[in-house]
């Protein structure tokens, strides 16, 4: 297999394709190009028919792309290309991720999280709760629009409950400030209803009261 670089309007899209390209692994693809440029090599015939990298193609040439690093695969027959494209698809998607080692490496990324392949804000919300972070980093790819809007509802309590947390810690120490005044108060009340059960008389020699 020959390593070269080749014109991307020169390769062509085979009539058939095993996989199907959303927009968002466009998107994502187009992500991973600005951020580490071309990583992976498409792979065409000897026809310049592309058998592996067709998103990457379509990627590249989005973004303004004028060539590509490509492998030709040559010497394969018509049934061999097929079972390469198949091949390739199913390959790769058969791996299964060390969710330990990805926990870790998004705690040491420290909130870096601009990930191609994943939404960011997501992964700030996720990595936010860790008890949370395995089940959901295993779900993710998967996660519908309400799913993450329950993610991102969570989030929204942790925050008002702390918040509400913190409100009360204030007030109880306003409150453990207040006691000596409140007692002095309380002292005065009922020394004035003392005085007014209190009965007197007046002196009829110096005019003064009396009290009984």
């Amino acid at each position: 297999m020959n390593v070269t670089t080749k014109r991307l309007d020169a390769l062509k899209h085979p009539k058939k394709n095993v996989r199907i390209h959303s927009e968002q692994q466009i998107r994502e693809l187009k992500r991973s190009l600005e951020k580490f440029g071309q990583t992976r090599a498409i792979v065409v015939d000897e026809d310049d028919t592309i058998l592996v990298g067709n998103g990457l193609y379509e990627a590249m040439v989005s973004l303004g792309y004028q060539e590509a690093t490509v492998y030709v695969k040559t010497g394969l027959s018509e049934n061999d290309k097929k079972k390469l494209m198949i091949a390739d698809n199913k390959t790769y998607a058969l791996g299964i991720d060390n969710l330990e080692t990805l926990n870790e490496f998004l705690e040491e990324l420290q909130g870096d999280l601009d990930i191609p392949g994943y939404d960011e804000e997501i992964l700030q919300q996720m990595v936010a709760d860790a008890d949370e972070v395995t089940e959901k980093l295993s779900e993710y790819g998967t996660l519908d629009e309400s799913e993450i809007q329950k993610i991102r509802e969570a989030n929204e309590k942790r925050e008002q409950k702390a918040a509400s947390e913190e409100t009360s810690d204030e007030n109880t120490t306003e409150d453990s400030e207040k006691p000596s005044s409140l007692v002095e108060q309380s002292a005065e009340k009922q020394n004035a209803t003392e005085t007014e059960s209190r009965k007197f008389v007046i002196c009829p020699k110096c005019g003064e009261q009396i009290w009984l």
